[in-house]
């Protein structure tokens, strides 16, 4: 019976709920012993010139072996990181230690080396720095003047730009009877995982390096590193310990992680570290970051028109992949939505603040919470339902590819089915009408619906021949299995997935199958996991492998038993060929890995990304007299395709609406006019618990895609896309008969309280 579909518990988990874990800071390993331990002295300003770094109090410190500054790394020929894509201002370097000027609260500026870790913080504080204090440029429109340049010889502050704003169409809207524009915030937020950046790295006596590092794609991570430390890759090995999280902020390999290896080799001695809350706060890439000016219009009978998304992007003080955000949010801007005119445009700015990388969607998410909210601001002008408005705009049904204005070519898509599950599930019109009970009656607590729409990208990649993955699947002859995967799991689940896979092709029992991945030895080619891209691609690599492991293994059964291996059957149920009628003629796939390997290396390449999408309703309710909101139910279709496992899908989704809920309700990433975090601890840092969020409602939509055997799109990011507008358009939608049209997130107390008092006066 087949397995493929059911609700498989997760293998991993006995494992992380008995003897928990091995993170990198838990990693016991011969090569680390007698290791020190690294500790970054970072900026306590945003903007400064450095006049000196001074190391020589901490060096007297009992247990400090060795510190080092920016001037040490630039003396070894150590080079600046530059920015990640070719068309970014390649002025705008960033030194793995700051050597000249700090941009951003939290920059390294020196290291300090200690024989035990709890010396490290003293030590660090009698480090001796000597500002010249600059001006800090922390809001992104001062930023894009031009007037404080972070970077004086890249000439401006614009990192990348994408598309020309003089270019724009100024006859866009004509023919509209209505038209809208709204400028709109997506907050800066935090990845927070809770397993903060760390690294272990030790060098042997052919001067090759073993780096430990919680990572999303161990590869990656190896290519950035040796980028970084300027030797080749095949000098470094790459292991990746359990990770405790990601987000998209542990793609590839940060300066700290590279400084932590060259002091290593300057030492002669392996090395560890792991940051602080506090230094994971303020330095580990943050997320979002966009202004966002949304203009819609069209007629009064709810036809959209013409829609545009003028897009100010801040890349924080140097061009990470937040820089390259823009484009991913140009991709999907139009969303599930049949938009005649469509244009849009954006600018990245570097600014004194901590680098902006991807985080979960990763432009995605931004592409939706802007036209979810343009559609819900032009619903309030024309004075239509906004459920209504989306059913009279969205793409109708398609099953052959479609191609959007920005080039993105969606696979399949049945955009209004969805948004009708999610309203039937909610009970919309009886919604409706408790909220106009309430609105009539005058009560203090109103209720508000949120809607959104969304389509999203999943398992893109610019390799040649379409985005791919590779596995490896070998038989061994105790009945056992190995699979060999290049992505990286970091929660999602891929060892009993992947297992899955192989045993329902194998016959195999998932108890013994090994899944090993992120080890740059052992996989030396893998595309990680990132944007979704898992099952799509390394699924489908290990459903592919273990196929072609059949057809090896028939042609070896074959010649055994003498027979044609046309003559043979594999029968799963005993993990077997046997030759058809004569089933006690039979050699196991265990006994034909005895007296030879048994593996098979396959490679699956998709014809492109795919194209999740669903909808979501959020149901708020929000206290007009002090501005307080409670979450009461969130419904929410996410069509990912065909489902695997649904327990693990379905963990997916849970966490990903929680993701996205907490960005409406709470999450922000402050600082001040000179460039100070006001949100460095937990303690001012918002965080989603489960007393914040109701029981979700998932209701099941599959409409599988033809780009994989399996059908399957990414599920990791879909909750986090679809839930950020639906409960955002919900809290507005609760106030929205007193005259509130638009409130910024995060919808905190303080911002709802802020708002009405603005309206009523």
């Amino acid at each position: 019976m087949s397995i493929l579909g059911t609700r498989v518990l997760r293998t991993e988990d006995p494992r992380f709920l008995t003897t928990g874990g091995v993170y990198t800071a838990d990693v016991a390993d011969e090569r680390l012993a007698g290791a020190c331990h690294v500790h970054f002295v970072r900026s306590t300003v945003a903007h400064a010139r450095l006049r000196s770094v001074d190391v020589s109090a901490a060096l007297e410190l009992p247990g400090v072996v060795a510190a080092f500054t920016g001037q040490d790394l630039a003396s070894a020929g150590m080079r600046p990181v530059s920015p990640p894509m070719p068309n970014m201002n390649g002025e705008m370097t960033w030194p793995l230690l700051a050597r000249d000027v700090v941009r951003f609260v939290g920059e390294a500026v020196a290291v300090v080396v200690t024989e035990h870790p709890h010396q490290g913080e003293d030590a660090a504080e009698l480090v001796d720095v000597d500002y010249e204090m600059l001006p800090a440029v922390v809001d992104m429109d001062e930023a894009a003047t031009d007037e404080v340049l972070l970077f004086p010889a890249a000439g401006t502050n614009v990192v990348v730009a994408f598309g020309d704003r003089d270019e724009l169409d100024p006859g866009l809207f004509e023919g509209c009877d209505v038209v809208v524009s709204h400028t709109v915030a997506n907050q800066r937020v935090a990845p927070a995982p809770m397993e903060t950046r760390a690294a272990a790295a030790a060098w042997d006596g052919q001067g090759r390096l073993t780096a430990w590092i919680p990572n999303q794609g161990a590869v990656g991570t190896r290519d950035a590193l040796a980028d970084m430390l300027g030797i080749d890759g095949s000098a470094i090995r790459v292991i990746t310990p359990d990770v405790g999280g990601a987000f998209g902020a542990k793609f590839g390999a940060d300066p700290e992680h590279a400084v932590v290896c060259w002091v290593a080799r300057q030492i002669g001695r392996p090395t560890r570290w792991t940051e602080t809350r506090n230094e994971n706060l303020l330095a580990m890439t943050h997320g979002r970051a966009q202004r966002q000016v949304l203009t819609i219009g069209g007629n009064r009978d709810g036809a959209v028109l013409a829609y545009r998304l003028e897009i100010l992007q801040d890349s924080g003080a140097y061009p990470r992949f937040g820089a390259f955000l823009p484009f991913l949010t140009i991709l999907m801007a139009p969303g599930p939505y049949a938009i005649p005119r469509a244009e849009a445009v954006a600018r990245s700015v570097a600014t004194n603040t901590t680098p902006v990388g991807a985080y979960r969607g990763a432009g995605r998410p931004e592409a939706t919470a802007a036209v979810e909210r343009a559609i819900d601001l032009f619903a309030a002008e024309i004075g239509m339902d906004p459920a209504e408005v989306r059913r009279r705009n969205l793409l109708p049904p398609f099953t052959e590819p479609h191609r959007t204005a920005f080039g993105a070519v969606y696979d399949t898509g049945d955009y209004v089915a969805a948004l009708e599950l999610a309203l039937d599930q909610a009970g919309y019109a009886e919604l409706r009408k408790e909220q106009a009970d309430r609105r009539a009656a005058g009560d203090v607590v109103q209720l508000g619906i949120g809607l959104s729409s969304y389509v999203e990208i999943t398992g893109p990649g610019a390799e040649e021949g379409g985005p791919n993955e590779n596995a490896t699947v070998e038989v061994h002859p105790d009945g056992s299995a190995t699979i060999l995967t290049g992505t990286s799991p970091h929660g999602q689940g891929h060892e009993t997935v992947w297992a899955t896979l192989a045993s329902e092709e194998l016959g195999i029992p998932l108890d013994k199958i090994t899944v090993k991945w992120g080890d740059t030895d052992l996989i030396p080619v893998g595309g990680g996991t990132g944007g979704s891209r898992s099952l799509q691609l390394g699924g489908a690599a290990v459903q592919q492998a273990s196929r072609e492991l059949i057809d090896v293994a028939r042609d070896r059964a074959a010649n055994e038993l003498e027979v044609s291996a046309a003559d043979l059957v594999f029968d799963v149920e005993r993990s077997a060929f046997s030759v058809a009628g004569d089933p006690d003629i039979a050699v196991s796939l265990a006994g034909l890995a005895e007296s030879e390997r048994l593996f098979v290396r396959a490679v699956f390449r998709s014809p492109g990304p795919t194209f999740p999408f669903g909808a979501h309703v959020a149901v708020v309710e929000v206290d007009t007299e002090t501005g307080k909101v409670w979450l009461r139910r969130m419904v929410t279709v996410d069509d990912a395709g065909t489902v695997i496992n649904p327990l693990l899908a379905e963990g997916q989704r849970h966490g990903g609406i929680a993701q996205g809920a907490a960005q409406a309700l709470l999450e922000e990433v402050v600082y001040d006019a000179d460039g100070n975090p006001l949100t460095a601890t937990f303690a001012d840092y918002a965080f989603v618990s489960a007393t914040e969020m109701p029981s979700f409602e998932l209701a099941g939509m599959a409409t599988p895609t033809s780009y994989n055997p399996l059908g399957a799109k990414g599920i990791g990011e879909a909750g986090t896309i679809g839930s950020t507008p639906a409960v955002q358009n919900a809290i507005v939608d609760a106030l929205a008969h007193l005259g509130v049209r638009h409130i910024d997130m995060p919808a905190s107390p303080q911002r709802i309280w802020e708002t009405l008092q603005s309206v009523r006066r």
